[in-house]
């Protein structure tokens, strides 16, 4: 038995970020990995991007105010709090009996899932996909294509389907 894991007790974590798509990866989870009466932690993941390093003077030369650097931070706790209340509502509307344990993490975000698989020992990866086309998966890169690549665990890359996506752009 593997430290800090319980008989039969299964581990699945799921990035979640603002978008749509991880909102979808997390209902498709819970949907369609949860069987009744198994022990299983959920682990949600959001990774805030790294803090930028700031420099007393810009670029035009003025000083920079620290109350500029206070606000981009309160921004990204505000934008984590917000994703994990969406990603709780979601978890609370399938099933309540459901362990959840919520980590925020900061910095590349294919780095920080890798290491939180490797980390929190879990079973398999579930991350939503942007599904975008070859320019922009060029020019932007794939996190899940990186992950499946790098994670030493089975990974589910969940798509929306293509119908729901443009509902959700037309509301």
């Amino acid at each position: 038995m593997e430290i800090g894991k319980m008989m039969n007790e299964k581990r699945i974590l799921v990035a979640v970020d603002e978008s749509e798509e991880s909102m979808h990866a997390l209902s498709w989870c819970l949907t369609n990995l949860f069987p009744q009466n198994n022990k299983t932690i959920l682990f949600l993941l959001y990774v805030k991007p790294p803090p930028p390093v700031y420099s007393s003077i810009d670029a035009a030369g003025f000083f920079f105010s620290g109350d500029v650097v206070e606000a981009l931070e309160k921004y990204g706790k505000d934008l984590a709090t917000s994703v994990m209340r969406r990603a709780e509502t979601v978890c609370n509307n399938f099933n309540s009996n459901i362990k959840v344990e919520k980590k925020v993490g900061s910095g590349d975000a294919k780095e920080v899932i890798c290491a939180a698989v490797k980390k929190l020992q879990v079973d398999m990866l579930v991350i939503g996909s942007h599904d975008y086309g070859f320019l922009k998966r060029t020019l932007l890169g794939s996190v899940s294509d990186y992950c499946s690549k790098n994670v030493k665990c089975p990974t589910v890359v969940v798509k929306q389907p293509k119908n729901e996506k443009n509902l959700d752009h037309q509301s």
